[in-house]
């Protein structure tokens, strides 16, 4: 295909175009910020302009979006896994996002926000907005038509090395058992840490028949981490807690994802269901890559025809 050439102003204005911010580009403040997520960023102010159109504000007229992870996934060309790595830099490093948590099923609100009121010092350290702190009376939304998308194939890291916990996981003395006042604490830590990460709630919405099954999931991480056993019995083996604990907490979005795939998929009868998931879950980052070639190879196979000549 061969293009024309450009040969007066009138022919640039035939384009529609998305609005980048020129200090995105330009600003020491997002240096680090990578190029796709500041075009992630322009889609959003995009959207964002079309809700303030359409009247899309919380009580404190503030204007919001909604943008699935299965949208931002088909916007942006890329695996749902990228698409979860582009929302989190825009909200986690950048701090030019907040998320606001629905619950019940719905997707969560995203608040864009003007990157030029973002301080330095605050901007990789973006706070989750939840429902139980802000409530708002939002709006009735009507319910989004949601797209399959196709995680993204990428190398996973060794998992057995342990990384730095983002939970302050210490329990004060004199708390007896799982009754202590400081392990739940811990518990709705470990849990408000895999929703917001494992985006718990896009889960929800991209299956919306295997919400106890998400939620099991869920409560079966929560546990895992809070156990104080010294040896988890996972894949047939007793593991060191620590090694599994580790490679829970390195789970991401498409993990879970392939978790439920490999539930709807398996025709065998499961008798202890919670061994199976903690087997799933623990082997899910070493696995995953060869499940999804597997299934490609077997599409291309019968798109062939089976005829490899």
């Amino acid at each position: 295909m061969e293009f024309d050439y450009f040969y007066g102003p009138e022919d640039a204005e035939q384009y529609q175009f998305y609005r980048i911010p020129k200090l995105l580009i330009t600003s020491d403040q997002f240096k680090d910020v990578s190029v796709e997520a500041k075009l992630l960023y322009g889609l959003m102010l995009d959207r964002l302009s079309l809700s303030i159109k359409n009247g899309w504000f919380d009580a404190l007229n503030r204007a919001y979006i909604i943008y699935t992870i299965e949208d931002v996934s088909e916007d942006m060309h890329c695996g749902s896994q990228k698409a979860v790595k582009l929302v989190a830099e825009l909200e986690k490093k950048a701090g030019l996002i907040k998320k606001k948590r629905q619950g019940l099923g719905k997707p969560s609100l995203i608040y864009v926000l003007k990157f030029s009121t973002v301080s330095p010092q605050n901007s990789s350290e973006s706070q989750f907005l939840n429902c139980e702190n802000h409530n708002s009376g939002m709006m009735n939304i009507t319910t989004q038509e949601f797209r399959e998308s196709q995680p993204n194939k990428n190398n996973q890291n060794k998992t057995e090395i342990n990384k730095t916990n983002p939970i302050n996981l210490s329990v004060k003395t004199g708390k007896k058992d799982g009754m202590g006042g400081d392990v739940m604490e811990k518990r709705r830590s470990y849990e408000k840490y895999f929703r917001d990460n494992l985006y718990i709630d896009d889960l929800y919405q991209s299956y919306p028949y295997d919400h106890g099954r998400i939620d099991e999931i869920l409560e079966l991480l929560v546990d895992t981490l809070c156990s104080t056993a010294k040896t988890i019995r996972c894949a047939g083996e007793d593991r060191p807690a620590d090694v599994v604990k580790s490679r829970f907490m390195k789970l991401e979005y498409s993990h879970i994802q392939y978790v439920l795939d490999c539930i709807h998929e398996n025709t065998t009868e499961v008798r202890n269901i919670k061994a199976y998931m903690l087997t799933t879950l623990y082997n899910a980052p070493l696995t995953i890559d060869h499940y999804y070639q597997a299934k490609v190879n077997h599409d291309m196979y019968s798109w062939h025809g089976g005829d490899d000549s």
